[in-house]
């Protein structure tokens, strides 16, 4: 079997394994989830080995037609934008299954969702055909209803059913954007690459209606202003895991789709140009502000990622080399660092049963590793030097002022409201007199200290030596970029 098919059905049979074991052997079934996934992790960054990072070219293609008639395809591929997001994606998935530690009702049915869940999006990002990359963005949504829907909080009911109707209701603009591209070429054919050479021949009002129509499918899942709604209570109804994936992954689904859209239509995306880098400033600084005034932590960091996907759709507005590199290493920043503040403040609420800022006070004393690990994710989310984040941030920013010029400073605007909540939060929790209740609590124990520390140590790495992570997006950017000249 090929690497990319293997690395696509190792979670479906982790799955299937668990749907046959019994279900009071809760440690069983456990154990099966993390080998699964543990597995498709060392499959997924094994690719590294073989990977050629001076092609831009698709590689460890797999190409098996369906109906040819219909111009469908089971086609898998990845380049340096969806490997990226493949790393990722196994690394956080293993995470949450790692720290899903407290669920003790219907472990088989959460385990095997989780499991699901983890393929489907590793098929998003290595789906070289549209109509597979459509099932696969649509497949998505029937693990994550249940998940969130059967484990979550008070209100998760109302929050599945918000997150799936707001991404259904994207799911039809995307939809009409790739059938009315297949009509309009030639070829008839769904193939990415088919479509990549026939939609750049397009007329300009053609692909900006075609685009637009990505935009709102793509734009929901990023989640950008105004079709951000879905986004807070999903998190905060959302078992902590869940959010993990959710944050880290889900988001980086639309930030991904977009950014082949954009390569497809790149007449569409200069004239759009002012547009978008309009709507990423204002949904950088709104979502700033908006995480400012939260108390509930999950909330806030929820409305960080408007303002921090933001950036990405910055960077991918930019058009140029510098700009689209930190678009991807913001997508891979933030995962990080999203799946990091998740991972803490998940275990921290499973010991309080609180996510309130203003209950905790000086945790350094009662629990140092919960304070030292949350320190550095939030120092982290600001893009401080030393952190990937910073990479990102620097690189979109310079791919902005040589676009802009000066009115790039509004994302320095956004840096500064992100470090006001950020270093309020850190106070709030960290600082002050201990709090009776809170004196108890235990602190993060050896396989939490491991997950925490995966994602920190790889943020700092990163941060202080971003070398192989810009090499391995580099050709890709560089040929897009291309294509975006070419326009001009």
């Amino acid at each position: 079997m090929h690497n990319l098919t293997l690395l696509l059905f190792l979670p479906i049979i982790g799955a299937a394994l668990i749907a046959v074991l019994p279900n009071d052997n809760r440690q069983l079934i456990r154990n099966t989830a993390l080998a699964a996934s543990g597995a498709t992790l060392l499959l997924g960054w094994g690719l590294l080995l073989s990977f050629d990072t001076a092609s831009a070219a698709i590689q460890f293609s797999v190409n098996v037609p369906w109906n040819p008639r219909l111009g469908t395809s089971f086609s898998l591929g990845i380049d340096g934008f969806s490997l990226p997001m493949i790393l990722l994606a196994t690394l956080l998935s293993l995470i949450a299954i790692m720290a899903s530690a407290s669920i003790k009702e219907r472990v088989k049915g959460y385990y095997l969702l989780m499991l699901l869940l983890e393929s489907a999006m590793l098929g998003v990002f290595m789906a070289q055909d549209w109509s597979l990359f459509y099932v696969f963005w649509e497949l998505t949504l029937i693990p994550l209803f249940f998940l969130i829907d059967r484990w979550g909080g008070k209100q998760r009911h109302t929050a599945s059913l918000n997150f799936v109707l707001y991404t259904m209701g994207g799911s039809v603009f995307l939809l009409l954007s790739v059938l009315i591209l297949f009509d309009a070429l030639p070829g008839h054919s769904f193939a990415m690459d088919t479509m990549l050479a026939g939609a750049r021949a397009l007329p300009e009002q053609t692909q900006i209606l075609i685009f637009l129509g990505f935009l709102i499918g793509f734009g929901v899942k990023m989640p950008i202003f105004p079709i951000h709604g879905w986004l807070p209570l999903a998190h905060v109804e959302a078992p902590s895991p869940v959010s993990i994936l959710l944050s880290g992954i889900l988001l980086k689904m639309g930030s991904y789709g977009l950014i082949r859209a954009a390569d497809m239509l790149p007449a569409a995306v200069l004239a759009l140009q002012g547009f978008l880098a309009a709507l990423a400033l204002f949904s950088l600084v709104y979502g700033g502000l908006l995480a400012w005034r939260q108390r509930d932590l999950k909330r806030m960091i929820a409305y960080s990622s408007i303002s921090h996907m933001g950036v990405v759709l910055l960077g991918i507005a930019t058009m140029n080399v510098a700009g689209l590199t930190g678009a991807v290493m913001q997508m891979f920043a933030h995962g990080l660092v999203a799946g990091a503040l998740f991972l803490l403040i998940g275990l921290l609420y499973e010991r309080t049963q609180t996510r309130d800022v203003t209950h905790y006070s000086s945790l350094v004393r009662t629990t140092p590793r919960f304070a030292f690990f949350t320190v550095l994710a939030f120092v982290a989310a600001v893009g401080m030097p030393g952190t990937v984040g910073f990479i990102a941030e620097l690189h979109a920013l310079i791919g902005g002022f040589e676009r802009w010029g000066w009115v790039v400073v509004l994302l320095s605007l956004g840096v500064l409201i992100s470090a006001a909540y950020a270093i309020r939060t850190v106070g709030r929790l960290f600082t002050g007199p201990v709090r009776k209740e809170m004196a108890a609590i235990e602190d993060l124990r050896r396989t939490e200290m491991v997950a925490a520390g995966v994602l920190t140590a790889a943020i700092v790495l990163i941060g202080f030596y971003p070398t192989p992570a810009l090499e391995l997006v580099s050709s890709s950017v560089e040929q897009m970029s291309a294509a975006f000249a070419g326009t001009l």
